[in-house]
């Protein structure tokens, strides 16, 4: 399937009701989670024009780490300790995170210095375990919002129904 250019909305819930269709679009009927997780992190990215970076870490119990999975952006940290960053503060409190401005944020993990703002939302497995977290990455500060916080979550879900079986 070709991707095809697609103009978002402007206002917040028409957009994610693009976005959210716009993940099933690109991830609906692979079963592989690799191959849907890349597809997501792309469909995500190109939402987002002033997203630097878009992508998913994915817990690794056996060493109790985040590793980095697909991804759109520059080269990452490839593992976070639990707790670590905001990536391993949304896995540790189980809570999105939305950081307006990454310098007042005690524990950064810096991968890209252009980087001003983040957001991080957790992804539940069908046990009610974090199975991992969307990472997004702004040049803008304060570019992610409590609604974006809203809406990701929503749009998400996509992932969330297979990570539980339920798709």
């Amino acid at each position: 399937m070709s991707y095809i250019d697609i103009e978002y909305p402007t206002e917040k819930q028409a957009f994610y009701d693009t976005l959210t269709e716009q993940l099933k679009l690109y991830t609906d009927g692979e079963d592989n989670l690799t191959a849907a997780l890349a597809n997501a992190s792309s469909v995500i990215k190109l939402a987002f024009p002033d997203a630097n970076w878009v992508g998913f870490y994915i817990v690794d119990k056996a060493r109790d780490e985040l590793v980095l999975g697909p991804f759109q952006g520059r080269p990452a940290v490839t593992r976070i300790g639990y707790g670590l960053g905001v990536c391993g503060t949304s896995w540790k409190e189980r809570a999105p995170q939305v950081v307006e401005d990454v310098e007042c944020f005690m524990g950064h993990i810096a991968c890209d210095c252009n980087t001003h703002s983040e957001i991080v939302i957790p992804l539940f497995d069908g046990d009610g375990g974090v199975w991992g977290v969307l990472d997004m990455d702004s040049v803008t500060e304060a570019y992610f919002t409590n609604e974006d916080r809203d809406g990701l979550i929503r749009a998400i879900s996509v992932i969330e129904r297979r990570l539980r079986g339920e798709e």
